[in-house]
């Protein structure tokens, strides 16, 4: 029996800089997730998928990944691997971890 669908939100990361990147409900990028759009529907996901993943020039490895609406309605992470995506690198205090 196929699982149910359940929202995802489209991130890749990006081709020159490396940051994880999101898509928005505009079709753009952005860096923060609380912007990218929530997809609720597995047809409109998977064309913006691939519309996604033929960006070679902006993206490398663009994907599906769980996600839900938060309090305020905006995409939060489901899974600890797009937690740890989304907050940066964890070497040292840099990038994202410096701009919060």
């Amino acid at each position: 029996m196929p699982r149910a669908f359940t929202p995802k939100v489209i991130t890749a990361n990006h081709l020159l800089e490396g940051d994880v990147i999101y898509m928005t409900d505009a079709g753009e990028w952005t860096r923060c997730l609380a912007d990218a759009a929530l997809l609720t529907d597995e047809a409109d996901a998977d064309l913006r998928l691939i519309e996604a993943q033929q960006q070679r020039d902006v993206t490398v490895g663009a994907y599906l990944a769980d996600a839900i609406a938060g309090p305020d309605g905006r995409p939060s992470p489901t899974h600890f691997r797009e937690e740890f995506r989304r907050t940066g690198p964890s070497n040292y205090f840099h990038g994202k971890q410096a701009e919060a």
